[in-house]
């Protein structure tokens, strides 16, 4: 269908009520638009930042229908929804950034040719479509490698390494678990880093500063951004080349693995406001979700992000927090984002904290403490 430019008082339609979900809703309301909100969970963190709410799974056609009744446009919060759903949808509604993309991104493989094939560097890999396949695997790509769920898998989960000839009866098992799947050649890792950036309806793009991450067990721990990353002007390229292969409307994040010979190789792309760019919320002159819901409300981006200060930003996991609560009172230049998520669980993201200005003491507290 044809797409106009949301007026304020116009209503986006969000599919998935977690965090980036409220976190999205806060940055249109604040630009004047109202927010319905579908969320198989009736205690989601953005049920209660939004006007309307619609409590049904995910691929509940008649639920967004409804929804999209209520919204001038539509967007997501993840991109595991069902292609063929979104397509439907896409058929019917306003879904600016159309089901295409999110087609090609939620299967590793897709994904991975897309990047190949935009002249981005991958890390080699390959296709596992059975437990045959492995010794073309070990041959192609020798130890050590990592198995990948074709589909889903998130914070490590849906992934096995596999270091010697010794495990390869757990990957047997795990292929015949999980196919399809993907394998990837581990490198030596220097660090790890991201790029979010916006797109809007016209291709025009908007990025933000390199975040720089550190992992533990496979969850994003802490991202730091200083606006003077070396490599900032390589990835910013990378993601142009991907640019022109896969078409992008709204905020996405492209996260590099970089070598020891400081080599660039794209990892994942994330079609939506991405954890690594929460800092942006304080630290910058418009939000990741901002320049989301510039983009799919048709109004004009930003022609840059101006970081104000740099910035720290620490994952809040169900144990950090129990840890953290009771000291966040102490620290009033501590920016606690706590979202809302009733159950309280190990490793489940609970919230995040940024820090500016890294050159006072606060993000050694902050560390000191967690320990």
């Amino acid at each position: 269908m044809s797409f106009t430019k949301l007026k304020v008082g116009s209503t986006i339609g969000i599919i998935g009520g977690g965090q980036l979900g409220k976190m999205m809703a806060h940055s249109a309301q604040r630009m004047g638009f109202k927010v319905a909100v579908l969320d198989p969970d009736d205690t989601c963190p953005a049920r209660f930042s939004a006007h309307h709410f619609i409590h049904a799974p995910y691929n509940d056609m008649e639920a967004l229908i409804q929804l999209g009744g209520l919204s001038d446009a539509i967007t997501y919060e993840f991109e595991n929804i069902s292609g063929d759903t979104l397509a439907a949808l896409s058929e019917k509604f306003n879904v600016p950034q159309g089901f295409r993309t999110v087609v090609t991104l939620q299967n590793r493989l897709t994904e991975k040719n897309a990047i190949e094939s935009s002249g981005a560097q991958v890390v080699p890999y390959m296709h596992v479509s059975n437990p045959d396949s492995l010794n073309r695997v070990v041959e192609h790509l020798g130890y050590p490698f990592i198995l990948k769920t074709a589909f889903g898998g998130y914070d490590g989960k849906g992934q096995l390494v596999v270091n010697n000839a010794e495990q390869l009866t757990e990957a047997v098992d795990f292929i015949k678990s999980e196919v399809p799947c993907v394998a990837e050649q581990m490198i030596m890792l220097a660090s790890e880093i991201s790029i979010t950036a916006t797109a809007a309806l016209d291709g025009s793009l908007v990025f933000f500063p390199v975040q720089e991450n550190i992992h533990r067990h496979q969850i994003l721990y802490k991202t730091t951004v200083t606006g003077t990353h070396q490599l900032q002007s390589s990835a910013i390229e990378e993601v142009k080349k991907i640019m022109k292969n896969i078409h992008f409307v709204g905020t996405f994040t492209v996260e590099f693995f970089i070598d020891q010979n400081n080599k660039l190789y794209v990892n994942e792309i994330a079609p939506r406001p991405h954890n690594s760019g929460h800092y942006s919320i304080e630290a910058c002159d418009y939000s990741q979700f901002d320049t989301h819901i510039l983009s799919v409300a048709g109004w004009t981006l930003p022609e840059r992000i101006t970081l104000h200060q740099p910035a720290v930003m620490y994952n809040l996991l169900g144990q950090d927090l129990e840890i953290m609560e009771d000291t966040f009172h102490e620290h009033p230049d501590w920016h606690v984002h706590v979202y809302g998520k009733e159950i309280r669980k190990n490793d489940r993201k609970m919230g995040h904290v940024t820090i500016l200005n890294l050159f006072n003491d606060y993000e050694t507290i902050y560390e000191e403490r967690m320990r």
